[in-house]
């Protein structure tokens, strides 16, 4: 028989928790209903909060207030001291008044006038909000917040996960490692080099996000995005919405309606969802790197960690796992930004809820980020056991480099022979290498070549390119690229 829910002691407790919060108590992090705010954020948070919380965007929004009365003083459109007035009241405007002040009119950026207005003059009052529309203020606001968010802590933090892949790939630049596609071995590389692939994708993001981000532009432009009210106050209106823009580091769109175009806000989300792929990619493959079959790095043993709650000895992955599920979560938001890119005619009020979310794409990439640069800091590189699926590898990979010399010192089917001889390995379980030279019918190609080539086929585990020389090229080229 099931327990009445209603009757459970711990939500009885919740319930009285919950009065004592209502009756003057501040909300904590536990109290909180996203993983974002009770789990995964308590050490961003202080660096986040200025740009992502409710607060911060009331806080920008009052910036484009702020800016917007200026340039009209400047304009003469208002006098200094109403300006004054206006700009003194925005600093002094608490985001419980601004809530509470919706809640009575249901109109958020009213209610943030309103507010403003309250702690004006009547001279001033006719001032503030002139001219504009909810949207130059939120789309505006948008711009900038999420600017500075990955100007003043994304972006660092991207670089800083990028300096540390790069240290990683040039410290096991020589480390040769076996490569493998399909999850099956491949041709030899080096760990720095498979390490390289990283530090390039995550480099090209990073500049992707970096333009995307430079592109948000922001709009002083009305109701129809026409200057119509605009038009009535000043001579001209689109100059004087770049130098309202310009005051708040911004640029404006080519052309608006109510809302600012959305591809603006759009690329940045989708650069960082692909940034995010790249991080969860590299998080699988070191996941992999772990399993009890591969194990070619290894987690820095945590004694006070605890890989199961029944299975003592487990050490799991757990890290990168993590960072793989927070992609998994969050993925499916670019859906949502694309279809917020719909809005019909000038405007419509299908965004009103779902934009609200895009800043939890950013807070939790963020996350991610910084995560996956700490995991990286408890990897050890297992060079022994590296080392020994190199040397197990070898009875087979020595095939291209076969086949490849063999064709050009003009076996007419070098392929087709490599190929075979590869089933003949398998079959009678004898490596490669010991087959081939025990082979008369191919003892004339292999006289033709130099001492260093049939060396190679006797060392395929030498056969690793230029993946040494790559990785401190692609490594070197992109410090000097991102000013590391």
């Amino acid at each position: 028989m099931l327990m009445n829910p209603k009757g459970s002691k711990a939500i009885e407790a919740s319930k009285l928790n919950a009065h004592a919060k209502k009756e003057g108590g501040e909300m904590g992090s536990f109290d909180t209903v996203s993983p974002l705010d009770y789990r995964y954020n308590k050490e961003l948070i202080e660096k986040l909060q200025p740009f992502v919380t409710e607060e911060a965007l009331i806080r920008y929004e009052l910036a484009v207030e702020t800016a917007l009365v200026e340039t009209m003083r400047k304009w003469g459109v208002c006098s200094e001291a109403i300006a004054e007035e206006i700009k003194n009241a925005c600093r002094n405007v608490q985001i419980y008044e601004v809530y509470a002040e919706e809640k009575r009119i249901k109109h958020s950026i009213r209610a943030l006038a309103n507010c403003t207005r309250a702690k004006v003059s009547e001279e001033a009052k006719p001032f503030v909000h002139l001219s504009v529309t909810s949207s130059d203020i939120v789309d505006t606001a948008t711009a900038m917040r999420t600017k500075d968010l990955f100007k003043e802590v994304i972006l660092p933090d991207l670089l800083d996960l990028e300096r540390s892949l790069i240290a990683m790939a040039r410290r096991t630049s020589a480390l040769t490692q076996i490569g493998r596609t399909h999850g099956k071995y491949a041709e030899p590389i080096t760990f720095g080099f498979a390490m390289a692939k990283y530090v390039s994708r995550l480099a090209d993001r990073i500049e992707a996000i970096s333009r995307a981000v430079d592109n948000l532009r922001g709009k002083i432009s009305g109701a129809v995005g026409a200057y119509n009210a605009l038009s009535l106050i000043v001579s001209d209106p689109e100059k004087f919405e770049k130098e309202v823009l310009a005051e708040l580091g911004l640029k404006p769109a080519l052309h608006s309606t109510q809302i600012v175009e959305t591809q603006y806000i759009t690329d940045v989300a989708y650069t960082v969802t692909s940034c995010f792929s790249v991080l969860a990619n590299l998080a699988d493959d070191f996941r992999h790197l772990q399993r009890s079959e591969i194990e070619e790095v290894k987690e820095v043993k945590d004694d006070n960690r605890v890989g199961s709650s029944t299975m003592p000895h487990k050490v799991n992955p757990w890290d990168f796992e993590h960072v793989k599920s927070m992609w998994k979560a969050f993925l499916p938001r670019i859906i949502t930004v694309l279809m917020d890119e719909i809005s019909e005619h000038q405007r419509d009020l299908t965004n009103s809820a779902s934009s609200r979310f895009l800043m939890e794409l950013f807070v939790a990439f963020d996350h991610s980020v910084n995560w996956t640069k700490e995991a990286l800091t408890k990897i050890e590189i297992d060079e022994q056991n590296i080392k020994k699926h190199v040397e197990e590898s070898v009875g087979e990979i020595v095939a291209e480099p076969l086949y490849i010399l063999l064709a050009i010192h003009g076996h007419p089917d070098a392929y087709e022979y490599v190929r075979r001889m590869a089933i003949e390995s398998r079959e009678k379980r004898k490596s490669l290498v010991e087959i081939i030279w025990k082979d008369k019918g191919i003892r004339n190609y292999l006289n033709k070549m130099t001492e260093k080539q049939r060396d190679l086929l006797k060392h395929p585990e030498k056969y690793t390119g230029t993946a040494e020389a790559k990785t401190k090229d692609v490594c070197a080229y992109l410090e000097a690229a991102l000013l590391l």
